[in-house]
């Protein structure tokens, strides 16, 4: 499938089958902190980047496929921002008439100034937007976003949102070491939210490679300030559990790939999901992924990250054949 993977364990959506509407890095911000490397160049145009049809019939065919307690959510979330999709609405609405799951929808909130983006979101059963900031100085540093996006509207189009949404708005706030996990960032962060009055407060950590090496996760006094500071709706989102689901194809290459294109995956996590296969095609696998000039290894935090080959990591891209033997060498 090209547009629909998983279920994939999600930190706060359980076994979640994916919906990506973008291409890879098609993105409005470029954060400090991004999974998928850097944005380039920044995209603000709203359009329809995929055939809406076919995503929706990649759904139904997902849907057929898996039984009943496979997946706990469907969710829109990806390798770029799903809200710059500009038949998002459409699909939420046509996927609630062929299914009783709950539809997410995992956004940076960018686009919430915009009507018709509001409107389009209404139907969700949760939407989660992103918040690292409390001012605009932090906004720029952290978030990188295309120039039209000001913090200022960000901020106003999801405290709109919020007061004519009746269901679910989780906001989530990841913290960067020194950035905005200090008093007076946590102080900021804590008054835009209650503008906004978001229903629950998710307080993440980078735990998949970040584009920039300096980035780091707070420590645990970090952590703790921020708990203290925003509010007895914050609540640490820890890394899930789970099996990425790949699939019956019998290209698992394909399979891997159209996950670490959404969910960079550290080596023993990926050894470990293709534990079920014998050894000796395991190791016929990783050759040919390493091999396949689709995959990258990508070092962070002294753990080594699978890939899509086409994120842009400037600082650790290295040759796709190099790295992975140094590390079944290990």
């Amino acid at each position: 499938m090209k547009y629909v993977y998983g279920p994939v364990p999600s930190r706060r959506l359980g076994k979640s089958l994916g919906i990506d509407t973008i291409p890879l890095k098609t993105c409005n911000w470029n954060c400090v902190y991004c999974q998928l490397g850097r944005t380039k160049p920044l995209v603000n145009e709203r359009k329809n980047y995929f055939p809406p049809e076919e995503i929706l019939a990649e759904v139904r065919q997902a849907l057929k496929f898996h039984q009943p307690g496979e997946i706990d959510w469907i969710t829109f979330v990806g390798s770029g921002e799903p809200t710059l999709h500009t038949s998002i609405g459409w699909l939420i609405q046509e996927i609630k008439k062929i299914s009783d799951l709950p539809v997410a929808v995992i956004t940076n909130g960018s686009l919430f100034y915009i009507p018709d983006v509001r409107e389009e979101l209404m139907s969700a059963d949760a939407v989660l937007p992103s918040l690292d900031a409390g001012t605009a100085k932090l906004f720029l540093q952290i978030n990188r976003p295309y120039p039209e996006i000001t913090f200022k509207r960000m901020l106003h189009g999801l405290a709109v949102f919020q007061r004519n949404y009746w269901k679910n708005l989780w906001v989530e706030v990841m913290l960067v070491q020194g950035l905005n996990d200090t008093e007076a960032a946590l102080e900021a962060i804590a008054a835009a939210l209650h503008q906004i009055g978001p229903d629950e407060v998710h307080i993440n950590i980078p735990t998949r490679p970040p584009v920039e090496t300096w980035v780091k996760p707070p420590d645990e006094e970090g952590l703790m300030r921020a708990r203290a500071i925003l509010g007895k709706y914050a609540k640490v989102v820890h890394p899930a559990d789970g099996t990425f689901y790949l699939g019956d194809s019998d290209d698992l290459v394909e399979a891997i790939v159209r996950i670490i294109t959404r969910h960079p995956l550290r080596a023993e996590e990926l050894e470990r999901i293709l534990a079920e296969w014998a050894p000796k095609q395991v190791k016929q696998v990783l050759e040919q992924l390493e091999n396949s000039g689709r995959a990258q290894i990508v070092e962070r935090y002294g753990v080594q990250f699978w890939s899509a080959a086409p994120s842009y990591f400037p600082d650790q891209v290295r040759s796709q054949a190099a790295a992975p033997r140094r590390l079944r060498n290990k």
